[in-house]
């Protein structure tokens, strides 16, 4: 089959004429089919600088206007070159405008039937290569008409036109027509205005609406719009009543506007419309309630956390929500369970007890959620219920082990030592698990003895009064040890010198464990 070789042609896109408005954005597109690698250039018939960005593609090139100004009103020519000989060229026609807003009305002064009344039309920021028609009408009957032509640069053109209204034309409209014609074959853009003669008057009927309502939810928007009846149309600034009774200054709209409610927006919100003309000034208020679930929930504890039996305690709960949210206790019982005991914010104790030790939970709840809170109670309790018990017995024989065991409540757990009274140096001993052993006693051990028991919340003393008699019926546990050292020889009196004096030691020390004491030598 015979390959097809297309041609090498150009296009640009818009074809031959484009009216753009100032301000927007303009791309102008240079295209080619049947050449390969294509070679472009822009410029204006004039040799104007080019106003805009040219970006050359594989097969195309788009001059970009952002934005378009004045100073892109030219002829456009694109030259596409294809190898060395093949040249083609086309232009396309930029007309511009600027048309970006309605008329304006002006009616001064205020209206009394008989006197002379201007009307003054402002149409802002107007531009044309061609022209700008002007219409003021009352009703549908033209009381004036002007024609604006080329424009150098942006401007705005102002109509006046000056009567004698009569008693029946209050009330009639007055309206200014604006046509502009950007370009000879290209439909005209119209904006209109109109405004009633009608004496100044107002504000009168204020009102505030609010979207969605006066009680959205948190994370919701709110759009509250100020409304009134008022000529010439009024000054709206919106306020706000603050939590210490300040008012806070928003802005200068007729709508408020919150796109993310939150909660601190609730309050007392205040339109207050004036009318410069009439020198009048009227005011709406509402009020907004941030609908949401509870939030910083906390629990404080007076006097604290860690109390001692027979105190008063008090537990308050706190929550921020809306509406207010309910508050409920709740203690959390052995089997983990946890009961309901208390319906208010502030839970009290009178007369603390153990048994009201233990976690207690706030809950605080309302229609859009709940959240909770826990608070352990430590209950500090003395020791008490105190049980002492003397093995084998109070009266003992020289040479017995005396164990003193010792059982209490309490909360925390107690510490325990036992003191003798009356003893030239004193002897502290501390116990183990609650039992005190005193070793191989002696008359020297007779007397009476303080068990001190005690823990953050208090602490309670037992007496025990020991006497020990006679010696135990057996072989002095001392002999076998001189014995075994005096055999031998070299060292059998110092060695009796070193035993009397651990032996000594020990029981200075409080320690009636000679083994031990032994071991602290050695």
């Amino acid at each position: 089959l015979p390959i097809v070789v297309k041609a090498f042609e150009m296009e640009i896109i818009p074809a031959n004429k484009i009216v753009a408005q100032i301000g927007d954005t303009l791309i102008l597109t240079c295209n080619t089919t049947g050449c390969a690698s294509p070679r472009f250039s822009w410029r204006t018939q004039m040799d104007n600088p080019l106003g805009g960005t040219v970006n050359n593609h594989r097969t195309y090139s788009t001059l970009t206007m952002n934005p378009v100004s004045i100073v892109n009103s030219h002829d456009y020519l694109c030259t596409v070159f294809c190898g060395e000989k093949e040249k083609k060229e086309k232009s396309i026609k930029v007309e511009l405008y600027s048309f970006p807003s309605d008329p304006i009305i002006e009616i001064s002064p205020s209206l009394v039937a008989g006197e002379p009344v201007t009307v003054i039309c402002k149409i802002p920021d107007v531009y044309t290569s061609y022209y700008l028609e002007v219409l003021l009408k009352k009703e549908e009957h033209v009381l004036h008409e002007k024609i604006f032509y080329e424009h150098d640069s942006t401007e705005t053109k102002t109509v006046t036109y000056s009567f004698n209204p009569m008693a029946e034309d209050m009330g009639k409209e007055i309206t200014c027509l604006a046509k502009l014609f950007a370009s000879e074959d290209f439909e005209p853009t119209e904006r209109v205005t109109a405004q009633k003669l009608n004496a100044n008057f107002g504000p009168q009927n204020t009102i505030i609406t609010a979207s969605p309502g006066n009680s959205p939810m948190e994370g919701d928007s709110l759009k509250l719009t100020c409304v009134t009846e008022s000529n010439p149309p009024p000054q709206i600034v919106w306020r706000k009543h603050l939590a210490d009774e300040s008012i806070h200054h928003l802005i200068e709209n007729n709508v408020l506007s919150i796109p993310h409610a939150h909660f601190t927006d609730s309050g007392l919100y205040i339109c207050e419309v004036i009318n410069l003309a009439t020198n009048k000034t009227e005011k709406a208020t509402v009020d907004i309630v941030i609908q949401d679930g509870p939030k910083n929930t906390m629990i404080s504890v007076v006097p604290a956390t860690a109390v001692k039996e027979g105190e008063t305690v008090t537990m308050k709960c706190t929550s921020s929500g809306n509406p207010a949210p309910l508050i409920s206790w709740k203690k959390k019982k052995a089997t983990g369970e946890s009961e309901k005991i208390f319906e208010d914010a502030t839970l009290v104790i009178h007369n603390i007890k153990s048994q009201d030790m233990g976690l207690y939970e706030c809950e605080a709840y309302n229609q859009f959620g709940k959240e909770e809170k826990a608070v352990k109670l430590l209950v500090q309790v003395p020791p008490q219920n105190i049980t002492v018990l003397v093995h084998p017995s109070e009266n003992v024989k020289e040479g017995e082990n005396v164990t003193i065991t010792c059982s209490t409540y309490s909360n925390p757990p107690s510490q325990m030592v036992l003191k003798k009274v009356h003893q030239e140096k004193e002897i502290i001993l501390p116990s183990v698990n609650g039992t005190f052993i005193l070793y191989n006693v002696t008359k020297n051990d007779t007397g009476r003895y303080l068990l001190d028991v005690f823990n953050e919340a208090g602490n309670n003393i037992k007496v025990i009064d020991i006497a020990v008699v006679g010696r135990l019926e057996k072989t002095d546990q001392m002999i076998p040890l001189i014995i075994a050292f005096s055999s031998v020889t070299a060292v059998a009196v110092p060695v009796v010198a070193i035993l009397i004096y651990v032996s000594r030691k020990a029981k200075i020390n409080g320690s009636y464990s000679l083994v031990k004491a032994l071991r602290l030598k050695v």
